[in-house]
């Protein structure tokens, strides 16, 4: 116990030290997308919209408000209880470039974003299908930046996590998760200097196809019954020989994804089986991030362990700063990856009950099988 009790707290520091590694080379390589796309280019905005009246005119206003290069945007009324559709019927009598359309019945195996979008990239007459989620507003010049990185970089997919707007204890403690773990443990940070599929990296709610390459690897249709769609269509993309690049969304686009932790757990909870919550996975990603950044806390005042929370604390404030995220929840962090894990777990332990995911009132397939 005494060589195991000295022993730990360096155990600690290596286990903080990782992502470090993996984040500074990340975080200085992390490209920017700008420009305008040479060539004829038209941009199809395409939104997935179920029970959205609270966000969509916004969404549109600031998507019609694109510059540099010619757009589209057409909306999915997927179901919607709220006044959704008629919002953007209104929106469509005043400006032409805003189609609406109306989601068909959800077929069996599908879930309904990637319904959705499926039907959405059908309806588009671009060049370039950029699918973004309701609650996010493009930047005037987020459109013509990445189709003009696609183009010159030779990208099937540009992809980038917005600027997230954190309005509440709960969403400082769940959103900041996304590029910490990304950012700081993903080698490469989804950059296209790798073909490997199983290092691609998306986010749904700003992500960039090149309409020819997404149909040749058959878009959201190939894969229907998926929850976490844009990880989904970057890997096939890359499987398929076509590249990938996740850039610097933080300047092109903002979102608030959730309203507080009720709403954030469940919308993490949904998701995790298709990213960190597997049998395999979890518990190494439990000795990783716990091991990395709650223990360290535990064993102060040792020397050691001292380091490891500085240089946990200093990660997350560099990921912080570079992606325009708010300094209040730098000191949360500990207690954002303790609900990191107790969500995954929580997902994991679900699946083996049976629990079926669910969004927006929909359930989806057997947990326990993964069908959809």
């Amino acid at each position: 116990m005494g060589l195991l009790g000295d022993s730990l707290p360096w155990a600690t520091l290596a286990l903080a030290a990782l992502p470090v590694a993996v984040g500074a080379g990340n975080l200085r390589r992390l490209p920017r997308a700008h420009g305008k796309p040479p060539g004829p280019t038209l941009v199809s905005i395409l939104i997935p919209a179920r029970d959205e009246a609270a966000n969509i005119e916004a969404c549109l206003r600031a998507a019609l408000a694109s510059r540099d290069v010619p757009v589209e945007v057409v909306v999915m009324d997927d179901g919607s209880r709220d006044g959704t559709g008629t919002i953007v019927a209104a929106l469509a009598a005043e400006d032409e470039r805003v189609g609406l359309v109306t989601a068909p019945p959800l077929p069996p195996g599908w879930t309904g974003k990637v319904h959705a979008c499926a039907r959405l990239a059908e309806a588009a007459r671009g060049t370039h299908l950029l699918f973004i989620d309701a609650d996010v507003r493009l930047r005037p010049h987020a459109a013509a930046a990445l189709a003009a990185h696609a183009e010159d970089h030779d990208l099937a997919l540009v992809t980038g996590v917005p600027k997230q707007v954190l309005g509440s204890l709960g969403e400082g403690l769940t959103v900041p998760a996304i590029n910490f773990l990304m950012l700081g443990y993903l080698p490469g940070g989804g950059r296209a200097g790798s073909g490997q599929a199983s290092l691609a990296a998306a986010c749904g709610q700003l992500m960039l196809a090149e309409a020819t390459a997404y149909r040749r690897a058959g878009g959201h249709a190939a894969a229907p019954g998926v929850l976490h769609d844009g990880l989904a269509l970057a890997r096939r993309l890359r499987a398929q020989g076509f590249r990938t690049e996740v850039v610097d969304g933080s300047r092109l686009a903002t979102c608030r994804m959730y309203s507080g932790l009720r709403e954030a757990w469940a919308g993490f909870v949904k998701n995790a089986r298709e990213g960190m919550a597997t049998p395999r996975g979890l518990p190494v990603w439990t000795v990783l991030l716990g091991g990395g950044h709650l223990l360290p806390w535990l064993l102060l005042p040792h020397p050691a362990a001292a380091l490891a929370v500085l240089l946990s604390l200093g990660l997350r404030g560099a990921i912080t700063w570079r992606m325009r995220e708010r300094w209040w929840s730098v000191p949360l962090h500990p207690f954002a990856v303790a609900v990191a894990l107790a969500i995954q777990w929580t997902a994991l332990l679900g699946h083996w009950l049976g629990a079926r995911p669910a969004w927006k009132g929909r359930a989806y397939g057997d947990s326990r099988t993964g069908a959809a």
